[in-house]
């Protein structure tokens, strides 16, 4: 008989949009044969937050205490993350050996968890945005689902103009507003000779320039092997840019970062999204028209 996961979901950050899509979200995870463990309640959530801190804090330590649960999935992002990160106890955590899910402000989850124990998350799916929406994407689903059953991940992308690179290494990073948020904090690892990639929602491109330009100056980029832009998006030009656009500040960052900078990886606030396991160890082969990622060496839920 095929083993499902015992799911448990939490409020990191955001509480959930629509409390009434919970139930599908629910159902739509037992349907798949998985038992649900939900420390999310609605009458609990606190302002614009799944809860206060103390109590967003305690659903994830319940989570992790729970022993029928194997994935920890963030019930969505938004902001919440960061007030926590210095009451986690992330030896615990990676002790669990539970494996962690989400994307977004969870960013400063994988980070800190990747800084204080060396353990690795996921990168991908969250509950009230995918599995919880009117409109799921097989794709993005999918994808979450071949992750944990591993025993590798393999990403192929259709991306054609960027650099022809044949390299390994661990693979990290997520929304970039987040990771530069944590740079000269305890929750910024310390990874050399990566696969870094970013994405953005509602930042322009002179905005994501200046973050990168950050994570150079700080020494960061130049540590790194390469650099895989995901999607950025949702943001507005206007006429004081002068033809300086998305395509200006990928010209500019390709002639000015000391790494290669590849594009098209379908990761970022869009429905269609694949999951990374945040500090896997991945090999990265492109060439002008598609490139491939490999991860391995990852936590798995081999019969899921």
């Amino acid at each position: 008989m095929t083993r499902q996961p015992g799911i448990a979901i939490f409020a990191p950050g955001g509480r959930a949009p629509d409390d009434a899509a919970l139930a599908r979200g629910i159902a739509r995870l037992e349907q798949r044969g998985c038992i649900v463990h939900n420390y999310y309640d609605p009458a609990l959530a606190f302002q614009r937050f799944g809860g206060t801190d103390e109590g967003r804090l305690a659903q994830l330590q319940a989570a992790v205490a729970d022993p029928d649960v194997q994935v920890v999935m963030a019930l969505r992002g938004q902001y919440g993350i960061t007030r926590l990160l210095p009451k986690i106890d992330f030896e615990a955590m990676a002790a669990s050996g539970k494996i962690f899910v989400g994307f977004s402000d969870m960013t400063a989850f994988h980070m800190g968890l990747m800084a204080k124990t060396g353990a690795i998350s996921y990168a991908g799916p969250m509950f009230a945005g995918d599995f919880a929406s009117d409109k799921p994407v097989d794709f993005t689903l999918d994808n979450f689902w071949q992750c944990l059953a591993g025993p590798t991940h393999v990403i192929t992308e259709l991306a054609a103009g960027n650099p022809s690179v044949n390299l390994s290494g661990k693979i990290w990073g997520g929304n970039l507003a987040m990771l530069v948020s944590l740079l000269g904090t305890a929750y910024f690892p310390t990874i050399d000779g990566g696969i870094l990639y970013i994405e953005d929602v509602n930042e322009h491109p002179y905005r994501i320039e200046r973050m990168l330009l950050q994570l150079l100056q700080a020494g960061v980029l130049g540590r790194q092997q390469a650099l895989v832009i995901g999607d950025v998006s949702a943001y507005r030009l206007s006429p004081a840019d002068n033809g300086y656009d998305y395509d200006a500040m990928l010209a500019y960052l390709r002639s000015t970062l000391p790494l290669p900078v590849l594009t098209g990886l379908q990761f970022g606030h869009i429905p269609k999204r694949v999951t990374i396991p945040f500090g896997a160890q991945a090999s990265l082969v492109s060439d002008s028209a598609r490139f491939q990622l490999t991860m391995r060496d990852y936590p798995t839920f081999g019969d899921a």
